[in-house]
């Protein structure tokens, strides 16, 4: 007589929703002076691809200012079925260890995420304009009240 086994969790219309972002992106940005660089305007590569039976948006980006890379970025979303929130485990060229992930939640198509540290809060404001181009934002902020921006780009699917 065959065992009855529990049958693996499958993915949610929730973690289905970040496919959005799956795929080979090129982006256009405005970085902002702050305490790392002095502003000005980059290009970057974004790789994306949804994986680990569809639990997972794993993205990676590369910036470039002045034909050099210039940042490198490491993502990995998921929408948590236990608190009903969307998380972001983000680690970057800048070398800072997050103590926890981004949290937060879709409204309409704007994928806003917010992650705190010893030196602060980011935000990361993700909205889909159609299937082609999505747009980010990172803001940051020393005391969530007042928000700076840090980068702000417009992404356009390339494969």
């Amino acid at each position: 007589m065959a065992q009855d086994h529990l049958a693996a969790p499958q993915p949610l219309e929730e973690h289905r929703r970040l496919a959005a972002f799956a795929g080979e992106w090129a982006g256009e940005e405005t970085v902002f002076p702050s305490r790392w660089n002095a502003g000005g305007t980059a290009s970057s590569k974004v790789t994306a691809r949804i994986d680990l039976d569809g639990f997972y948006l794993i993205q990676d980006t590369r910036q470039f200012r002045n034909g050099k890379e210039s940042f490198a970025t490491h993502g990995v979303f998921t929408y948590d079925r236990d608190d009903r929130l969307y998380k972001l485990f983000w680690h970057d060229s800048l070398g800072y260890t997050p103590p926890a992930p981004a949290t937060g939640g879709w409204k309409d198509n704007i994928l806003t995420l917010r992650r705190g540290s010893l030196r602060g809060t980011a935000r990361h404001v993700y909205e889909i304009i159609d299937d082609n181009n999505y747009t980010l934002k990172i803001q940051f902020s020393p005391d969530s009240e007042g928000w700076a921006d840090v980068l702000t780009g417009i992404y356009r699917r390339t494969t």
